[in-house]
């Protein structure tokens, strides 16, 4: 399963610690952020992916996370 989300992270090192975050929720998923998107895309690729779940991580920090459709 993959899923493409809709933030507004803007700096690389906030992008890296949540995908640490991430990888400690979904252990061997595929995890990136597009900065240079206009979107500021995040892309999880797994089996195991919880779709609310990511969003509520991301959330929790203080950033935007929404499904892109």
């Amino acid at each position: 399963m993959v899923e493409v989300f809709k933030t507004n992270v803007q700096e690389f090192s906030e992008a890296q610690k949540l995908v640490v975050l991430l990888r400690r929720h979904f252990p061997g998923t595929k995890i990136n952020f597009d900065l240079d998107d206009c979107d500021k895309v995040l892309r999880v690729e797994g089996s195991n992916l919880r779709i609310e779940k990511v969003m509520m991580l991301v959330m929790e920090k203080g950033f935007l996370c929404t499904v892109l459709d």
